[in-house]
């Protein structure tokens, strides 16, 4: 039965990505302005939203995993696993958004980077999560878990900076789509559907890989338990 749940979420998972797609490429008209180049949008967008998705779940694994460090072990190694999980796969779509993002910006702008607050902001969280996984990987020792909790912590902070970065401060990036000013965003139903879905897929996409990396690492957890075990049972005989 789990078997089957899996596929079929793997199913839904690769139709809505195939339907945003079509969406994106044939039902959503050209921009006014800058006509097939602002397709991109549909991927770069959903990609900011997940990566910040990601990034909330990191933060609360990690605030679980230091509430419970001391009391429920069993319970913060799990949050742990949440934490990291949501870190590795919110640094995977920030890449994407730091890929597509001057890739977008080289024909609409003219250049592949300008150091506005909204692309700055974005590569400062991107900068520390890669720090958190560099430390998760090459650091040891029993504080290991403790300092990367605070670090993703401390990373997160920056989430809701990035959001509004192009409310509080002049940018060169383009007004947000969703809230912004009255003449910003996308006006055609079209463009907000196609936009919609690619979210959905892109987010249920992300789901996925997170639950796949969450299982990995609580394996890799079960199986230093049991080899800690062993490890000192052979030194205590």
């Amino acid at each position: 039965m789990k078997k089957l749940a899996i596929g079929l979420y793997v199913a839904i998972t690769v139709v809505l990505l195939g339907w945003g797609y079509y969406q994106a490429r044939y039902v959503a008209p050209p921009d006014a302005m800058q006509g097939d180049l602002f397709r991109i949008i549909y991927y770069h967008v959903p990609s900011a939203a997940v990566a910040f998705l990601f990034f909330g779940i990191s933060l609360a694994g990690s605030v679980a995993f230091l509430a419970w460090r001391n009391s429920q072990p069993e319970r913060a190694q799990m949050a742990d696993a949440w934490a990291l999980a949501g870190a590795e796969v919110g640094v995977v779509f920030c890449t994407v958004v730091l890929t597509t993002g001057p890739l977008w910006g080289r024909r609409a702008w003219g250049i592949w980077w300008t150091w506005d607050a909204r692309l700055t902001t974005t590569l400062v969280l991107w900068l520390i999560y890669v720090s958190y996984l560099l430390l998760r990987r090459f650091a040891a020792g029993p504080q290991m878990q403790t300092l990367a909790a605070v670090l993703g912590i401390f990373g997160a902070l920056d989430v809701p900076i990035v959001y509004m970065s192009n409310r509080w401060w002049r940018t060169q990036h383009p007004a947000p789509v969703f809230g912004g000013a009255p003449d910003s965003g996308m006006k055609d139903p079209k463009m907000v559907a196609a936009l919609l879905w690619n979210m959905l897929a892109w987010a249920l996409w992300g789901i996925l890989i997170l639950g796949i990396r969450y299982y990995v690492e609580r394996q890799r957890q079960k199986i230093a338990a049991v080899e800690a075990k062993a490890a000192l049972e052979a030194t205590s005989a």
